[in-house]
């Protein structure tokens, strides 16, 4: 049973914003590392963007890098990553993940999951 929750995805056209959220529980929120992955149809699931339980820091993949912003509130046990300028190739299903170690752009870094929400970016 997943322990994260996505929101926030759907259809846009390329140029638009859309913010995608994760909620969980206290315990997740209070120790760890805050991920986001995508994986696009056939494709693999790709590493996005990842920032510390402290915000102290943030790391992004260079696809993303200058139009995606990841923050987290721990107050209120959510973790968002703001889209902008989007693109057709930014198409996929997002994934929030909670992990332990970092650098965490690996898929292993991670050890909790959401169920993914679709964002799909026409022409």
């Amino acid at each position: 049973q997943a322990q994260l929750e996505e929101s926030g995805g759907g259809l846009v056209q390329a140029g638009d914003s859309l913010r995608l959220s994760c909620t969980g529980s206290e315990r997740t929120f209070s120790t760890h590392i805050m991920g986001w992955f995508r994986q696009a149809q056939e494709k693999g699931r790709e590493f996005v963007a990842a920032i510390m339980w402290d915000t102290s820091s943030a790391r992004y993949a260079d696809s993303v890098q200058g139009r995606f912003t990841i923050s987290r509130d721990n107050a209120k046990n959510t973790v968002a990553l703001q889209m902008k300028n989007l693109k057709p190739e930014d198409t996929a299903v997002y994934f929030c993940a909670a992990g332990t170690r970092w650098p965490a752009e690996k898929e292993w870094e991670y050890n909790e999951w959401g169920q993914g929400t679709q964002v799909t970016v026409s022409s």
